[in-house]
């Protein structure tokens, strides 16, 4: 996992922003899945 989604997830979780929380999970799950086929 790349370092600035790192950061943004900790800050995500220590605001408790669930809204974040959700669109980085996605962003995560895309990326990982493009860098997977790859």
């Amino acid at each position: 996992m790349p370092t600035w989604l790192k950061k943004q997830m900790q800050r995500a979780y220590f605001e408790k922003n669930r809204y974040q929380i959700r669109l980085l999970n996605e962003c995560w799950f895309y990326y990982s899945k493009i860098h997977q086929n790859s």
